[in-house]
């Protein structure tokens, strides 16, 4: 049959809307969204026989590709993916994972009407950052606190409120690119602080802030460098230098402290990070850091410090700009109450439980799975073996969690076709390929998980066979 004989053949949208299999899913879906996706698979068999791709046409194709595409238009844009890379806070993977207390909250607050603006004890208007306020406050040993949309937005809202027209003086080695091209300079500049750097990329002393102390300074900054180390010959100065350095000048002493923790990861064999009390106990004036990294919660940018400085910022115009929703605010709440005792924390908050969860735990896991895999994947070679997670999210770069992975081998297809066909299921899985094998940490994969991980190799071998 040539070209134009099939091109004549194509339906027109009037005819399919009467078959049973459209009729169906207009029942249970957006009429328009349907007649949208014939279109859609019109136009596709148009260009496929235009294209020499199609040769014949039969309606039973046609409508099997229509309830393809249906199926996959009806997918949500931003769904579930299965993380086996072994990096604990994935950026592209959505960070750090809600624990079951915050995702309570998060429903019961979204499906109801709340009191996010509302003091029911006095019966007026109220401050959504009250809900947060006290059990911050409480954990972290601050005087006052706020949270705005991220810690960038914290950065850019405490230094327009405390350096807006004036200095700010900061280490050049701590002028850190954050991930997606997004620089610390640049965030700081839309403030409207003007940045002084000091000192030199690995080596910063006391003095080069104080030279630089002048009439126009409104600031002093500290920003830990939590996604790379500079080794060697280094030198940098102190919180508590700087805060002794500012009580002469009559400056405030700010630290952005990034992913900060309120955990102290060095009781659990880890190197150094600094902790938030640790660095209000040390005397800053203001600290921000992430709500959805090494804290384990929401994305947030969370800001704590002196009461006098956090009411300014309060009253800031910024600050509507910056502010989190209702969700955000419940998730963080139901995060931050968990951190009243560590145990309970480290236990119930995701990302904690699989940073400090030890390396033995998982061997029966990946021997479970592993069975699993076996099972529904002729074919494939499953060996279990030690490896290293990783923290990720820009915290911890030089730490290596030691771990068990899987290692997957088809006798036939190359690791790239497997990692690809497994990041294209129907639930897609993320893995790591090195060595010629599918590299599969079980650090970062959740037992529920392992039915879909069994039945996606089993797929992937049932593909091979029938080619």
């Amino acid at each position: 049959m040539d070209k134009s004989e099939l091109l004549r053949k194509l339906p027109k949208i009037d005819e399919l809307l009467k078959e049973e299999t459209v009729d169906s899913y207009i029942q249970s879906s957006i009429r328009a969204e349907v007649i949208s996706v014939l279109r859609e698979t019109i136009d596709g068999l148009r260009g496929d026989i235009l294209e020499g791709r199609t040769v014949s046409l039969e309606k039973e194709d046609l409508m099997e590709r229509f309830v393809r595409n249906m199926e996959e238009k009806k997918k949500p844009k931003l769904r579930k993916v299965i993380n086996a890379t072994g990096v604990v806070i994935h950026t592209n993977l959505g960070r750090s994972l809600l624990n079951e207390e915050a995702v309570r909250c998060v429903a019961d607050i979204s499906m109801n009407y709340n009191n996010l603006e509302y003091d029911i004890k006095a019966g007026k208007r109220g401050s959504r950052y009250s809900h947060v306020e006290e059990i911050i406050t409480k954990v972290t040993g601050a005087e006052a606190a706020m949270v705005v949309n991220n810690n960038a937005a914290a950065v850019m809202l405490v230094l327009n409120t405390l350096c807006r027209g004036k200095e700010a003086i900061v280490s050049r080695g701590q002028l850190v690119e954050i991930g997606g091209s997004f620089r610390v300079p640049d965030v700081m500049a839309f403030s409207g602080a003007k940045l002084v750097e000091v000192g030199t990329t690995n080596r910063t002393h006391l003095y080069d802030y104080e030279n630089n102390i002048n009439e126009n300074t409104g600031v002093l900054l500290k920003v830990h460098t939590s996604n790379f180390k500079i080794l060697g010959f280094t030198e940098e100065v102190s919180v508590e230098e700087l805060v002794e350095l500012a009580k002469g000048h009559d400056l405030p002493v700010y630290e952005d402290i990034g992913s900060g923790t309120l955990v102290d990861f060095q009781k659990y064999g880890f190197t150094y990070e600094p902790t938030v009390q640790e660095s209000l106990r040390k005397g800053a004036d203001v600290v921000s850091f992430s709500g959805d990294k090494m804290l384990g919660g929401p994305q947030a940018g969370i800001i704590v410090g002196k009461k006098k400085y956090i009411d300014r910022m309060k009253k800031n115009q910024l600050t509507r700009a910056l502010r989190i929703d209702k969700m955000t605010l419940a998730a963080l709440e139901g995060t931050l109450r968990l951190y009243q005792d560590e145990k309970t924390a480290v236990e119930k908050i995701p990302t904690l439980n699989m940073i400090l969860s030890r390396k033995e735990a998982h061997l029966s896991r990946a021997e479970k799975l592993s069975e699993k895999l076996r099972a529904a994947a002729d074919g494939f070679s499953f060996e279990i073996g030690e490896d290293h997670s990783m923290v990720g999210g820009g915290s911890m770069p030089e730490e290596r969690i030691p771990t068990y992975v899987i290692k997957a081998k088809s006798e036939k297809l190359g690791p790239d076709m497997v990692e690809k066909k497994l990041r294209l299921y129907d639930t897609a899985i993320i893995v790591r390929v090195s060595n010629d094998e599918v590299i599969m940490d079980l650090r970062t994969i959740f037992d529920r998980d392992f039915d879909i991980i069994a039945d996606a190799f089993g797929a992937i071998a049932a593909d091979i066979e029938v080619k």
